[in-house]
């Protein structure tokens, strides 16, 4: 299985969050590729320097490497994609986000309900 994680999810992954309890499983599950969004490093990048997220982005990409996970850029197809996307949900790292799992297909995980409506690619935890 390839599984796409919201930027939150893989934070709450790489921190040891209980929150992610119900998707433990799958995302250590050996047959599971596991992936992070380059546009989710670009949202961290944006709130670390605006203040609104306290971290060191390089520290937290090795952690996802050391973790295992993959880096998924984001490419044409995924932007193109964006454009059948409706009007569901407005923060447009979310919406890439989207549009890649739909583009590759992979499932997204998310703890974001507006997410759902888009596709049965994303899971809600």
């Amino acid at each position: 299985m390839r599984i796409l994680l919201d930027t939150h999810i893989a934070l709450w992954v790489m921190t040891g969050s209980e929150r992610i309890y119900s998707i433990r499983d799958i995302i250590l599950d050996d047959n599971t590729q596991v992936y992070i969004s380059t546009a989710s490093w670009w949202e961290l990048a944006i709130k670390i320097g605006i203040g609104k997220f306290d971290g060191k982005l390089p520290q937290i990409r090795q952690a996802a490497k050391k973790s295992g996970f993959l880096e998924l850029p984001v490419t044409g197809d995924h932007t193109e994609s964006l454009i059948s996307l409706p009007p569901v949900h407005k923060d447009p790292f979310d919406r890439i986000l989207v549009a890649q799992a739909i583009s590759e297909p992979m499932r997204l995980i998310t703890a974001d309900a507006k997410l759902e409506s888009y596709s049965e690619l994303v899971w809600k935890i």
